[in-house]
């Protein structure tokens, strides 16, 4: 189960249950030809596990029992849109009691459809929503720092106040305002 054009980090993928779980999904994906909507699904249960407690509360819960997650998973889909395949592998992540496990699929998923893409990702957290100019402008700096093509994923989080936090591969790059203030107050402290 390697991606075309072989990748050490392919490897490393593989070796979580998410990443198994990830893989599998990727390749069922790849086959169906329909790698580009279960992108899409995963963004925007993404998006709906950050705006919904319930959601991420019924995804976290050990007390949910397999049936009534995947009643709710079953319920959930058709509105959120997501496609068929997104739809039944989480009714087999709600059976398998592993729908915990999500957001590291998702992650890992990601990362698998930016390399088969000869992208890397890049997890993007700013205090403020960024417009387009400024992703394309990131997405340069990325791409000049990495050497290749960047997927970006933004987050918002107001308590860094302002700046950027980026991680990509296993670099983290953290210009945030809220983490310049910490180390001042650290070293103030002596």
């Amino acid at each position: 189960m390697e991606i075309s054009g072989g990748n050490s980090g392919s490897v490393s993928i593989q070796a979580s249950l998410s990443g198994r779980y990830a893989t599998a999904l990727f390749d069922l994906a790849r086959e169906q030809a329909a790698l580009t909507q279960v992108e899409s699904s995963l963004k925007t249960l993404t998006q709906a596990l950050g705006e919904s407690d319930d959601l991420a509360a019924l995804i976290r819960s050990p007390l949910v029992g397999r049936e009534a997650a995947g009643k709710a998973i079953a319920a959930v889909a058709p509105m959120l849109g997501l496609d068929p395949i997104t739809t039944r592998f989480l009714g087999v992540l709600a059976h398998n009691r592993r729908l915990s496990d999500l957001p590291a699929i998702i992650r890992a998923f990601r990362d698998l459809a930016a390399r088969s893409r000869g992208e890397m990702n890049a997890d993007v957290v700013s205090a403020h929503p960024l417009d387009d100019a400024q992703v394309d402008a990131l997405r340069q700096q990325l791409r000049h720092r990495v050497g290749r093509e960047v997927a970006i994923d933004l987050k918002v989080d107001p308590s860094l106040l302002g700046g950027l936090i980026v991680r990509i591969g296993s670099q983290m790059i953290d210009s945030s305002i809220k983490t310049r203030l910490n180390t001042l107050a650290h070293a103030m402290k002596g």
